[in-house]
Order: structure tokens, then C-alpha cells, then sequence
């Protein structure tokens, strides 16, 4: 079952980055600045959660129960509810480090934006040595009441973290 979720999935964020339209033809200056703020703000969220902290995580997600992640630890989660319990548990290993988005791409249509780019830096593994961070992610963004909020993660696996 969980295979036909993910195809489903898929095609969804398929279909959406299809239909959407460059930043720079169909959104304001405004809408491409926010979603900038957005992403960063994720991001940091992302940093800080690497501590411990999830505070900024929660603020920058979504809190539906239409959104998605597929994390580099595996795994596929759907609705916020699932999606915090994976957060909670990846907080709780604090992996230390920063990662960074770098070769970032964003697309919007109407109140949804895709980033597309590759997070680098590094983290420390259960062994305690740095290891390396250099994964393609994609995340999904939908504006809710006036404002960007994450409703995707998507990025490739990280054997340190696979489960």
C-alpha cells in the first residue's frame, strides 16, 4: 500500500510542477521574496533542529494533514501528526552540523512553490564523526493564509540515517 501512496504522491508533485509557472513570469517581487524567507526560514528550522530545537520546525510546516516527508532516513509520512513524530525523532539524535541549500530552483503557480537544490554540509554520525551532507531535496511550499508554509520535504537517503 505504501508503494501506491508513493506513486500517487508523486505524481501529485508531478503534475504541480508541471502546471506551475517560472517566479519571475507569474509572481510578484513580494511572492518571490516571501518564499525566499520562507525557504531560509526552513532551513534554519532545519539547523536548529540538529540541536534539539524544534520550536522553528513547527512554526515554518504546515499543520494539515495533506503534507508530506520523505526524509534521508527513508520512510514516508503523511499529515502533520506523522510528519512531527519523524522531526521529534530526528531532534532527539542531535546531529549537530549545518546543512545549507546551494544550486536551489523555485517554481510557483498561484499559492504553491517547489524549491528544487541540493543541501550540503555535514552532521555528526552515531559514531561521532562529521559526515558529510550532499543530497538533492525538494520542498513544497503553499501559501496559507497569506503566508509561505512548508507542506513537502522530499530528498534522497543518507546511509548514516537510514533506518
Amino acid at each position: 500500500m505504501k508503494s501506491k501512496n508513493r506513486i500517487w504522491v508523486s505524481l501529485l508533485i508531478l503534475m504541480i510542477a508541471s502546471s506551475a509557472v517560472p517566479l519571475s513570469s507569474s509572481a510578484s517581487s513580494g511572492d518571490r521574496d516571501a518564499v525566499e524567507r520562507a525557504i531560509s526560514h526552513f532551513y534554519g528550522a532545519l539547523n536548529m533542529m540538529f540541536t534539539g530545537d524544534l520550536a522553528e520546525m513547527k512554526e515554518v510546516w504546515s499543520h494539515a494533514d495533506d503534507v508530506t516527508f520523505m526524509g534521508p532516513a527513508g520512510g514516508f509520512e503523511i499529515g502533520w501528526d506523522r510528519v512531527l513524530k519523524v522531526w521529534e525523532e530526528q531532534a532527539a539524535l542531535k546531529l549537530g552540523g549545518k546543512v545549507e541549500p546551494v544550486d536551489m530552483r523555485i517554481t510557483t503557480g498561484g499559492d504553491i512553490a517547489i524549491a528544487s537544490l541540493v543541501e550540503q554540509g555535514e552532521n555528526i554520525g552515531a559514531d561521532g564523526e562529521k559526515k558529510l551532507v550532499s543530497i538533492r531535496a525538494t520542498n513544497i511550499f503553499r501559501k496559507e493564509h497569506g503566508k509561505w508554509m512548508m507542506i513537502g520535504h522530499h530528498t534522497d537517503l543518507l546511509p548514516f540515517l537510514e533506518k
